[in-house]
């Protein structure tokens, strides 16, 4: 029974049920009286809250996914900074990012589904990688501009954190990376199929 007062396990369970609070979920039951779950396209993230709420009220569907982008990374950023507040270890770091990530992916508040991870993802990879994330985010933020497909450019982002993150800390053990990528693509992979059937909708 010791495990239970590790403190490595407190900071482990503490990332994964923070992570897994469904903001996007709970601000536009509130504030706009809506299940996004069963709305457009299911996610909980800030992009179907936005695309949700503006069906009825647009300038209020900004504010909340605003909020839900900003809530989602601020759980991934907030568990990271606390890990390195209490001097864990680089290791330990590293794993409570991952389990904030599967908390959000994979909620245990929603029967174990949850979002596509983006937001926390970036939120977590700000804190291990700024230099990478910074680069990830320019892209993501041109090519949101450019192409308007949420899931295209989010995944664009993701690919250039993880390549820069190779490029410029090749001596790092980059496992939780690649993992944490994985898990957000895996979580992607029925935009991808709705985008390759033309279905994918354009964020206006």
């Amino acid at each position: 029974m010791d495990f239970l007062f590790n403190q490595n396990v407190h900071f482990y369970l503490a990332a994964y049920l923070l992570g897994g609070i469904p903001f996007g979920l709970l601000l536009a039951k509130f504030f706009a009286g809506v299940n996004v779950k069963e709305s457009g396209s299911g996610s909980i993230g800030a992009t179907n809250v936005l695309r949700v709420v503006k069906e009825t009220n647009p300038a209020l569907a900004k504010k909340l996914g605003a909020a839900t982008l900003a809530l989602d990374a601020l759980k991934g950023i907030a568990v990271v900074l606390a890990a390195k507040q209490f001097g864990m270890d680089e290791s330990v770091q590293w794993m409570v990012a991952v389990l904030a990530v599967i908390g959000h992916c994979f909620s245990p508040y929603m029967w174990f589904e949850g979002g596509k991870g983006v937001a926390t993802g970036m939120g977590v990879m700000a804190v291990m990688l700024p230099i990478p994330t910074a680069i990830a985010l320019v892209v993501w933020a041109v090519s949101a501009k450019t192409i308007r497909i949420s899931s295209l450019s989010s995944m664009l982002g993701l690919l250039a954190l993880v390549v820069a993150s190779f490029l410029l800390n090749p001596a790092m053990f980059h496992a939780p990376v690649v993992f944490i990528a994985f898990i957000l693509f895996y979580k992607h992979i029925p935009n991808f199929i709705r985008l390759f059937q033309g279905e994918e909708k354009r964020v206006a």
